[in-house]
């Protein structure tokens, strides 16, 4: 519940709110219209308000009420399936500059951090920041030179002071009117107020730690260790803690300007597809990408001309995908390649996204009607992102559950193909995208990324093959009695029987695999070949290969 002392602060809201007359944003159905009897008691919007467009308004709401509901703006802007497009994409515009704090708070912030006083540390430290913004702001420093190194240019990040307290307070303000919403609101369970206030919080909370958003960019640098297409600024580990953050300093174009790319010979086209090519390794080479990768957080290295590389900023929030979501994901946009739309909707089913009794033949037709109309136009001509989030919006009437780490994953491709699109108008996304995912998708599944991984797993499934005889008689005693606890619970018969059939096929896949494996092991036995598996014949090598795939079944089926 609301407490006594957010009660100014609410009042402040609401007049906010008034003054920029977006009560049009409350979605009532036609059942119950509140507003309808207040309107006539609201205060007329001015002229130079009244003329903007409702996401317009929303941001300039969002700018009068501070900070943290500037953030707020920003977060919500990637929760395309919850509000409308043209409010999503006014949000993406919010910009995130406040008015810098003292340089001497900022000095005492870094020195009670880092436990010296700032002349130890630093060679020198600049009082005038270079970037100051909600949660932290940027100054640029030097480090002493070593005995084997001379001085280095370093930028140091730091929290704004009380900045917890404020976020705290924000935050359960927020939690407040969730609740409000969850009470009063026709479509609160469609909205889910609650869950998109803790996913606000679950990213503020990162990122007021400065520490984990070092590591994100540590990570993401080895992950691109020598690259030609992605810079990465190096951490200064022994200069950073929860509350301070040193790197190194990198410099370069802004993406969005387009002016001094072209003055500086920048090739576009190739930088384009770069960025392109660059989305989908992250996503499917390594599972961990930039998920903030708007036109403020990307440079461009004015060094490369002719083989443009970018220069990654901001590293606070970063994105990654289960190991199953990211296989279905996958399979999902290379059917979407295919233009595969019974096969788009079989892999929503199998993935879990929609509930097992949705009709794959109606969802291949909603899935159709909105694939077709794009196809006729030029492959240049279509936007991936839109129909990726129009999919996921047929898919949402279709009960879809949307899980938060694909919501990131539609938001950092709506980024990506809009920088794309803003370097290279014309730019052809799918014969960009289609190789490269292709590709990837070979090696991490081809003979190599198999033999790869059986021989990690082989003395695994050695220790445990004397168990798996009698797992898998109990398991399919269980599933063949009906005895089989589910993971849900259901009282759905159709659901029930759809469970125990598919828990026959993977016991089935299991004792397939088990069989292949005792055989390979026999085979492993009886041969001279040495014990680490170097030499087995290929007849060994082909039975392991054979039961991989036979628990690699069995495993898509639990």
């Amino acid at each position: 519940m609301t407490s006594w002392r957010q009660i100014p602060r609410l009042v402040r809201i609401a007049r906010v709110l008034v003054r920029y007359r977006l009560d049009d944003l409350v979605d009532a159905t036609h059942r119950f219209r509140p507003l309808n009897y207040a309107r006539a008691l609201l205060p007329r919007a001015r002229a130079d308000v009244a003329t903007l467009p409702r996401g317009e308004r929303l941001t300039l709401a969002l700018t009068e009420l501070g900070p943290i509901f500037v953030k707020f703006g920003q977060i919500l802007s990637t929760r395309r399936d919850l509000i409308p497009p043209d409010v999503a994409d006014a949000l993406t515009r919010l910009q995130d500059q406040v008015a810098p704090f003292d340089p001497a708070l900022a000095r005492a912030a870094v020195e009670r951090a880092l436990g010296a006083p700032i002349e130890q540390r630093y060679a020198s430290f600049a009082d005038a920041p270079l970037a100051s913004a909600s949660i932290a702001q940027v100054h640029a420093a030097t480090l002493p030179a070593g005995a084997d190194s001379p001085a280095r240019e370093v930028v140091v990040k730091i929290l704004r002071p009380d900045i917890h307290v404020r976020i705290a307070a924000d935050v359960a303000l927020l939690h407040a009117l969730a609740d409000l919403v969850q009470r009063f609101h026709p479509n609160a369970d469609k909205i889910r107020p609650r869950d998109v206030v803790a996913e606000i919080e679950t990213t503020l909370t990162n990122e007021l730690d400065l520490q984990r958003e070092g590591a994100n960019a540590s990570l993401l640098r080895r992950n691109f260790a020598g690259s030609d297409d992605l810079l990465v600024p190096e951490v200064i580990w022994s200069h950073t803690t929860e509350g301070v953050l040193t790197l190194e300093r990198v410099r370069g174009i802004p993406v969005d300007d387009l002016a001094a790319l072209d003055a500086a010979g920048i090739d576009r086209v190739a930088l384009a597809e770069k960025g392109v090519r660059l989305f989908y390794t992250q996503v499917f080479r390594d599972n961990f990408f930039h998920a903030d990768a708007h036109a403020g957080n990307i440079w461009v290295d004015a060094t490369r001309t002719h083989d443009p590389r970018f220069i990654a900023l901001d590293f606070g929030i970063m994105g990654s995908l289960p190991e199953r979501d990211q296989y279905w994901l996958a399979e999902n946009f290379l059917a979407l390649f295919e233009q595969d739309y019974a096969r788009i909707a079989e892999l929503h089913v199998r993935a879990g996204w929609m509930p097992a009794h949705a009709r794959l033949d109606e969802l291949e037709a909603a899935v159709r009607a909105v694939c077709e109309p794009y196809f006729t136009r030029p492959l240049s001509e279509i936007s991936l992102a839109e129909v990726v989030v129009k999919l996921f919006q047929v898919a949402r009437r279709h009960e879809l559950t949307l899980q938060p780490q694909l919501i990131l994953l539609q938001k950092t491709l709506l980024n990506i193909e809009g920088v794309g699109r803003l370097l290279h108008p014309r730019i052809d996304i799918w014969a960009t995208a289609k190789p490269v995912l292709e590709r990837i998708w070979r090696r991490r599944h081809g003979p190599r990324a198999m033999l790869k991984a059986l021989r990690r797993r082989v003395p695994e499934w050695i220790a445990a093959a004397p168990d798996m005889p009698q797992l898998v008689h109990d398991y399919l005693a269980q599933a063949g009695s009906g005895r089989l606890e589910l993971r849900i619970a259901s009282d759905d018969l159709r659901q029930l029987d759809l469970r125990i059939r598919r828990g026959q096929r993977v016991a089935v896949w299991l004792a397939l695999g088990v069989s292949l494996l005792a055989g390979t092991l026999a085979i492993a036995v009886l041969s001279p070949a040495s014990p680490r598996f170097a030499g087995l014949p290929p007849a060994a090598w082909l039975g392991l290969a054979a039961a991989a795939a036979c628990f690699a079944a069995a495993r898509r089926r639990t």
